[in-house]
């Protein structure tokens, strides 16, 4: 279909001199004095057409007071050029599939901008940057690029083909694959037929891909590759709702009714009429499910998040409003799992609010690859979780560490020029230290050369923890990692940092048209987070009572993470409710921030695990640094700076195994000495770890230790390691 026909078309966008006008700037219809817009929509038909009008009941009912619907020209439209597609709902929340919610709109501000779907912010940048180029992936090891406009096409193609295929409205439509156009199709087109964009994470077993299909009533699965068709296969009769599967790589290797190639795929729905797709796209409204994000599971199944075209496309826009970013120049590499909101927000949505162009990393990127991409695409903002940037902060130590005497010092009188530099712009005094040019050009620009981030103005940081050694280590490089915090069910993003504002180891602040509440606070001002906004989730899909643990009376989402806010807003997170340690003796304790401190002490510790939950005193669970394997595997063979580490104590050993086996004295005493200085630092005696004990193996999401995002899976390493842990704890101190 022609998409200038469709931007006509489409309802919801004005039209003048046959250009869309934009959307983003229009408002909802306001009642006067109102604080509190309670919204909903009223159909109206004109010649066969229907309109959603946002309107506040009392007026609604006034303006059409003794008029049929067959006068809609006496009805007062929304004052935007734009009327919102919204369906009839008077409730926050929904746990059903198939049911709207009430919007968290206001009468004017951020949180009073016009609600569009997905397809309408997808067409509105369509119709103003069509042949600017989307994605950008490698076929046969050259890079072939989609523009927008093409990206469109394709994404109409597959939704006709998903409805060939019988893709029922509020059905999912299940990826399970690395990170590809045909992932972005896949979801998109999916959006656009009706269906439930349901991501499954790859490193999923074929019983939990079976929970995630089965609970999205999946019709079809779009899967990577054999290796991944093979687990759909194991468990396809567990799956009544499954019509079809799609294999979007490689050839099939066997024959079935109900197996295509992604070629065969496409092709499908060519006979569908584009009347029959728009009559769907026209029938999608804003305030009605198309997301499934599924938690990873680490207390229980996985819940599946239900995020509405709101929380997406307005989270999107007031995300891109708070950052320093320009339409149509924005460049980022997708690499991050899908299935996880991050990811998603991120390359996707807030990619298609601005037209940013979408460089695909290869699916070994977290293996090593990652940094040949960046240095091709050389992206303009990149987001990274934390492991990923402590990987890059290992390896260039390991290259620091075989430099001339000369180039240490260099880098060393470099780097301490570099966080003077940074502190002093975070603290907005913006002095330049005497050397800072010199600096840049020796070290800065070299290093960022060589990561491939010479372009980058934003480089952000979140998902998990950070410590602030390794904030401090890509400050003193002139890169300061801006932390982002959120959750699944805020949509991504609550509170943002931006490099014009910005404090280490805070959170940023919050995205305008938000609320937050710290309940419950202690005396050092630390409660729980609670968030109020457009970007806060629909509910638990079938999960009545999650939903209400989630969501209270009031319609807050409770995040169970605990948080202050400094006298400038800055939102920092202290800890998390579910994590927190209360001592037999009933003190409660934050582990991560005593885990940071053994591992700053110890830097031949990789992961460090606090323990004490309901008992006398605390420990700590260890693993070494150590080499990483082409799968993601953890080997024995200890790692370019564990080995340093032990070379400073005279210490020959070369694997994780050796210095376990021997007991090695100096390496135990230097950990030791760490622990000692960090219990120095203790609040009180309850803090100060007792024991502690060092793991063969390294925590990866290969293992289960870790989550998709490289989160530590508390519960999980605790039953994993429940005999260690009962050692620890058989005599007592």
């Amino acid at each position: 279909m022609n998409v200038e026909k469709d931007l006509v078309r489409i309802h919801g966008v004005a039209v003048m001199d046959g250009k869309a006008e934009s959307m983003s700037t229009q408002k909802a219809q306001t009642v006067s004095g109102s604080t509190n817009l309670k919204t909903h929509s009223t159909l109206i038909h004109n010649g066969g057409a229907t309109k959603a009008v946002l309107s506040s009941t009392s007026e609604l009912e006034k303006a059409t007071e003794g008029l049929s619907l067959e006068e809609p020209e006496a009805v007062p439209l929304s004052t935007a050029t734009a009327p919102a597609t919204l369906a009839p709902a008077d409730q926050l929340w929904s746990t059903s599939r198939d049911k709207a919610v009430r919007l968290r709109m206001e009468g004017s501000g951020p949180a009073s901008e016009t609600p569009v779907t997905i397809h309408q912010m997808f067409l509105e940048t369509v119709g103003k940057y069509g042949d600017h180029p989307a994605l950008v992936s490698k076929k046969g090891g050259q890079w072939v690029t989609l523009t927008w406009r093409q990206y469109y096409e394709q994404c109409r193609a597959a939704a006709k083909s998903f409805l060939k295929l019988g893709l029922e409205r509020y059905h999912g439509v299940g990826i399970l694959g690395f990170n590809s156009p045909e992932w972005f199709i896949s979801d998109v087109g999916c959006i656009f037929a009706g269906g439930l964009g349901t991501g499954i994470y790859t490193t999923n077993t074929p019983e939990a891909c079976q929970y995630v299909a089965a609970s999205s009533e999946a019709n079809i699965l779009v899967v990577e590759n054999q290796k991944q068709l093979e687990k759909i296969l194991q468990v396809k009769d567990q799956l009544p709702h499954l019509k079809a599967i799609v294999q979007y790589k490689g050839e099939l290797q066997q024959k079935a009714p109900f197996l295509y190639t992604w070629a065969e795929f496409m092709k499908l729905g060519e006979e569908v009429p584009d009347e029959q797709l728009n009559a769907v796209t026209d029938s999608l409204r804003a305030n009605e499910c198309c997301t499934l994000i599924f938690t990873s599971g680490t207390t229980g199944n996985p819940k599946g998040v239900m995020l509405s075209h709101d929380n997406l496309t307005w989270t999107a826009y007031t995300a891109c409003s708070m950052v320093n970013v320009k339409y149509a120049e924005e460049v980022l590499v997708s690499y991050l799992p899908l299935s996880h909101v991050a990811a998603q927000l991120c390359d996707m949505w807030m990619a298609t609010r601005l037209a940013m162009t979408t460089y695909f990393a290869e699916p070994d990127a977290l293996k090593g690859s990652l940094v040949n991409t960046l240095k091709e695409a050389r992206p303009t903002c990149f987001l990274g979780v934390p492991r990923v940037w402590e990987k890059m902060q290992e390896k260039m130590k390991a290259i620091g560490a075989k430099a001339t005497p000369m180039r240490r010092t260099v880098a060393g009188w470099a780097k301490s020029i570099g966080l003077q530099y940074n502190y002093s712009v975070m603290n907005g005094e913006n002095r330049v230290p005497w050397g800072f040019m010199l600096a840049n050009n020796l070290v800065f620009k070299k290093v960022r050369e060589s990561l491939g981030l010479d372009r980058c103005k934003l480089c952000f940081t979140g998902a998990a923890p950070i410590t602030k050694e390794t904030l401090e280590y890509f400050m003193s490089l002139n890169i300061p990692l801006l932390e982002l915090y959120g959750m699944s069910e805020s949509a991504g993003p609550h509170t943002i940092s931006d490099s014009q504002s910005y404090r280490i180891t805070s959170c940023g602040k919050l995205m305008p048209g938000c609320k937050t509440k710290l309940e419950n606070p202690d005396e050092d001002g630390s409660g729980e987070v609670c968030f109020w906004g457009r970007h806060v989730f629909m509910g638990y899909l079938n999960m009545p009572d999650k939903t209400a643990e989630a969501l209270d009376q009031d319609g807050w989402l409770h995040s169970g993470d605990l948080g202050r806010h400094d006298q400038n807003d800055f939102l920092y997170i202290t800890g998390r409710i579910k994590e927190l340690i209360i001592t037999a003796g009933g003190e409660n304790i934050p582990p991560v921030p005593i885990e940071d401190a053994v591992k700053a002490e110890v830097p031949i510790i990789s992961n460090a695990m606090l323990i004490g939950d309901k008992l006398k005193f605390l420990s700590m669970l260890l693993t070494l640094k150590c080499v990483v394997d082409d799968n993601g595997e953890p080997t024995d063979e200890l790692s370019h700076e564990a080995l340093s580490f032990c070379q400073q104590h005279n210490v020959t050993a070369t694997t994780v195994s050796e210095i376990i086996a021997n007991k090695e004295p100096a390496i135990y005493k230097a950990i030791q000495e760490g622990m000692e200085r960090a219990n120095a630092r203790a609040t009180s005696n309850a803090q100060k770890i007792q024991k502690w004990v060092i793991l063969e193996r390294d925590f990866s999401a290969t293992g289960g230790e870790l989550g998709p995002t490289m989160k530590l899976r508390r519960p999980i390493v605790v039953k994993m390691y429940q005999e260690k842990i009962n050692e620890l704890y058989a005599v007592a101190i």
